[in-house]
């Protein structure tokens, strides 16, 4: 087992081809209950198992959000944006907030053309998610907003937050497709 790095609440490490997390047994059951839940809807990296200790789960060897936009065209990237929005409204239609979508940059990792979301120990359950909305927003900040009009995005930001506001109110399919136009 080898020490691959250390976040604010606990300790990663890399054993073959998977990752292993140590925490306070309080995050690892958060965490572990989350993934098993989004592991079925076929988000955030397969969990394998898990004590209260520790938990097993899939090692995603791939490219950060920030380092894949920068290296990829408009029309792959759109696919990743689209991906992402994706699994945060299923996120939202399961009344769940991940917490870190308006700036994931150390949360999403791109491999073999899809998003993969890690990190869910903050995780909780809420009558208003927030995932589609925050991402959004991390589209629209300084870290991406420069980095996409390189990419000849034209992301018209008042259509867009008049489409969030929206959203937030009603997270309906149809509010949620208005904003997928919006990002071109």
């Amino acid at each position: 087992m080898k020490y691959l790095s250390k976040g604010k609440r606990g300790r990663i490490y890399l054993s073959g081809k998977y990752a292993i997390k140590k925490a306070d047994p309080k995050r690892i059951k958060n965490e572990v209950s989350w993934l098993k839940i989004l592991n079925d809807c076929r988000i955030g990296p397969k969990l394998v198992n898990y004590n209260k200790n520790y938990f097993k789960y899939e090692f995603i060897k791939g490219t950060p959000i920030i380092e894949f936009i920068k290296n990829n065209n408009k029309i792959v990237i759109k696919k990743i944006l689209f991906d992402v929005l994706k699994q945060c409204r299923i996120m939202d239609g399961l009344n769940v907030n991940k917490k870190e979508m308006h700036n994931p940059v150390k949360h999403i990792i791109i491999k073999k053309g899809k998003a993969c979301m890690i990190d869910f120990e903050r995780c909780y359950s809420t009558s208003k998610p927030k995932n589609v909305t925050q991402f959004c927003q991390f589209i629209m900040s300084n870290k991406l907003k420069n980095l996409l009009i390189q990419k000849e995005f034209k992301i018209n930001r008042d259509k867009l937050l008049k489409s969030l506001v929206k959203y937030k109110h009603s997270q309906s399919e149809d509010n949620f497709k208005k904003i997928l136009k919006l990002i071109n």
